[in-house]
């Protein structure tokens, strides 16, 4: 697997699973019972982007060696 292709391949595998953790752990402004004029119901309270990012980039370096390990060796 060239450089360039390993890079395009993580950074796909980066954003997927990025979309796949978002989710977790999230509490709405209704569910807390927070009331903010303005703000959406929906929105959430406290997201925790970057504990996200880390745990997103640890699961993709697992992804993605799996994936060159069976790009190389096929």
């Amino acid at each position: 697997m060239s450089t360039p292709l390993a890079i395009a391949v993580f950074f796909t595998i980066w954003w997927t699973v990025l979309f796949a953790v978002l989710p977790f752990g999230v509490k709405s402004l209704h569910e807390e019972g927070v009331a903010t004029p303005g703000a959406e119901p929906g929105a959430p309270v406290n997201p925790r982007l970057l504990m996200k990012a880390c745990w997103t980039t640890v699961v993709s370096t697992v992804v993605f060696a799996i994936v060159w390990l069976i790009a190389e060796n096929a």
